[in-house]
């Protein structure tokens, strides 16, 4: 494929997508028009689907990209990479590389060439992924450690529930060391002018002066 020729193969195949998933969602090209146009986008219309479909209509902009993947209930970037369908793509002109890795480029979680150097865009994406896995992580065990701490609290045996109860305070002090971890990670993003996401109500404690020893200390 030459150079002049890959915008118009690009479009094609997210047409080629379109209609698949328009298909798999059960839609017509009037629904999907008008789902286009509750979403804030009438200039999108039936003829526009027509033509894009057909191969009539050559382009697409991005806001029809991700206003067309809502509509249509799939994440915009399947629309782009035929992922699970073709093995490669010709992700740049000229550029042929396996299909996840052109999805795995596009969203952040892999460089196309090399590492990413600190301070770049891509390094900042991977600064938040850590971020929302430790976040992931506090919250799994934060609430593994609560439901330790119920279950051990509630049990009638005596010999049992001292049993429970210091398995419990295993569990909570895992959890603590997570919620550290994450407010320490937090701490470095700030220091790097970086604003952290909001944390999930259960985990607002972690933002404190001081954390809870144990998980019941933060409700």
């Amino acid at each position: 494929m030459t150079p002049d020729q890959w915008p118009t193969a690009f479009t094609g195949r997210i047409a080629q997508r379109l209609r698949d998933a328009r298909k798999a969602a059960g839609l017509t090209m009037a629904e999907v028009a008008q789902g286009c146009a509750d979403r804030g986008l009438p200039e999108f219309t039936e003829h526009s689907m027509k033509n894009l479909e057909s191969g009539r209509k050559t382009s697409i902009t991005v806001a029809d990209l991700v206003v067309l993947a809502d509509v249509l209930g799939v994440p915009p970037v399947t629309l782009l990479f035929p992922l699970g369908s073709s093995a490669t793509v010709e992700v740049l002109p000229g550029r042929e590389v396996s299909t996840w890795d052109a999805v795995a480029w596009f969203t952040g979680e892999s460089p196309l060439e090399g590492p990413a150097p600190e301070g770049t865009a891509r390094d900042v994406l991977d600064v938040f992924r850590q971020h929302g896995d430790l976040v992931a992580a506090a919250m799994s065990s934060h609430a593994l450690a609560r439901e330790r701490r119920r279950t051990a609290s509630t049990t009638l045996d005596r010999t049992r529930r001292a049993t429970l109860l210091q398995r419990a305070e295993g569990y909570e002090e895992h959890a603590f060391e997570d919620c550290q971890e994450l407010r320490a990670f937090r701490g470095r993003m700030r220091e790097r002018d970086l604003a952290p996401p909001a944390l999930p109500d259960e985990l607002a404690f972690v933002d404190q002066p001081e954390i809870p020893p144990h998980p019941e200390d933060s409700e």
